[in-house]
Order: structure tokens, then sequence, then C-alpha cells
């Protein structure tokens, strides 16, 4: 099944006035960051960085995956494993603490 083409929109363009390809709007954007004194950045390190913050939020992976444009969720685990594990632990530690001031009451 092909894609569309009428649903197309392009939001960025280069300075010649076409379409940015994949591989040409990361190299302009890493430009872009070294040019602002930011650090060497990536457009891949931003979505993964994007990703890990939506999961932190407690957004499912069919949510995060929305927004990133990932087609795997296999993808979005190996992006979001830490988060995970960040809430986790924020949570369990959460009830253990509620735990133990039930206990001493």
């Amino acid at each position: 099944m092909g894609i569309d083409t009428r649903l197309r929109i392009t939001f960025l363009v280069s300075e010649r006035g076409q379409p940015y390809t994949a591989k040409s709007v990361g190299n302009r954007f890493k430009k872009c960051c070294l040019e602002a004194g930011i650090g060497n950045r990536s457009l891949h390190g931003l979505r993964k960085a994007a990703a890990a913050r939506l999961a932190e939020e407690g957004c499912t992976e069919q949510e995060i995956m929305a927004i990133t444009g990932h087609r795997t969720s296999k993808e979005i685990t190996r992006y979001t494993r830490s988060a995970r594990q960040k809430k986790r632990a924020e949570s369990a530690l959460t009830r253990l603490s509620d735990h133990s001031t039930e206990e001493r009451q």
C-alpha cells in the first residue's frame, strides 16, 4: 500500500526551497546546534530524549510511537527502559514509605 502523496505537507525547506531529506535535515540540525554553542547534538538524540520524557510522563508505547514516528515497540522499549525503571522505583519507594508510616501509627 503506497503513501497518499496528496497528504504530504512540507514544513521545513532548504535554502534552495526544496524539502530536506532525512539525512540533510539531520545535518542542518547538527550545524545549527554547533553554531548556537549548545554542543554536538543530533535529531536522533532529540527523538530519543522525547521518547524517554514521554515514558516518564506515563505515556503508552503506542502514544510515544505516534509522536516520535517509530514503527515498532521494540525501538521504543530500548529508549524508554530506563525512564520506566525510574517510574517503577519511585512508585515502589512511595509504597514502602507509606507502609512504614502506617506501621508507626
